[in-house]
């Protein structure tokens, strides 16, 4: 015997899905601009030397600054391998920060008729012990409702570093100094490709 499932529950379905796919911090990926379709951000890399390069990370407002850092520093070891080097040096690294706030009046009072018509708006009477009658009307800016706003803050995290590519035995007393299949077997697990679930 076969289930349908009803209109209501494949609709609430659907929606899950639409927003768990919104929300999803960038994966493992080359770069996308914000306007093309998918998850916007990954890595990009541009060639200084044939032992130079500079590599980016971009992360969505989603991706946390560590995974963004750690995919850096993934794309750094792959370019080493892919060039035929085993070990890379961070000459220079930084990661920038970019903060928005959004502010937007309470989106639970929004009248349908628009500002030009504020008389015709909502309004209540109550009473208070020992006050007597009052009035709340929300166009005149009671701190009740009207001056209510909704504030968000977005972050994104964007990893830059400049690498040397060298071969032979790594100079293992340098701190900036990375074995590249070694980062690559340390971090492969935590790599979220796209398409993989989350």
């Amino acid at each position: 015997m076969t289930r349908s499932i009803g209109f209501p529950h494949a609709l609430a379905l659907l929606a899950f899905v639409l927003l768990t796919g919104c929300a999803t911090a960038t994966p493992y990926q080359p770069y996308r601009p914000e306007l093309t379709s998918g998850i916007h951000g990954g890595f990009s890399e541009q060639q200084l030397a044939p032992d130079r390069f500079l590599v980016r990370f971009h992360g969505n407002e989603f991706t946390s600054r560590d995974r963004v850092e750690g995919y850096l520093l993934y794309r750094a070891a792959e370019l080493t391998l892919q060039n035929g080097y085993n070990w890379f040096l961070i000459a220079d690294r930084r990661t920038e920060h970019d903060v928005q706030t959004y502010v937007r009046p309470d989106p639970s009072y929004r009248p349908w008729y628009g500002p030009e018509y504020g008389y015709w708006s909502p309004y209540w009477r109550f009473y208070r012990r020992g006050v007597g009658w009052g009035s709340w009307y929300p166009g005149y800016g009671d701190p009740f409702w009207a001056d209510r706003v909704d504030i968000s803050t977005v972050e994104s995290f964007e990893a830059v570093a400049e690498i040397l590519l060298r071969t032979g035995p790594p100079a293992s007393s340098e701190m900036r100094v990375f074995d590249a299949r070694r980062v690559l077997a340390d971090l492969g697990p935590t790599i979220r490709r796209p398409g993989a679930g989350y």
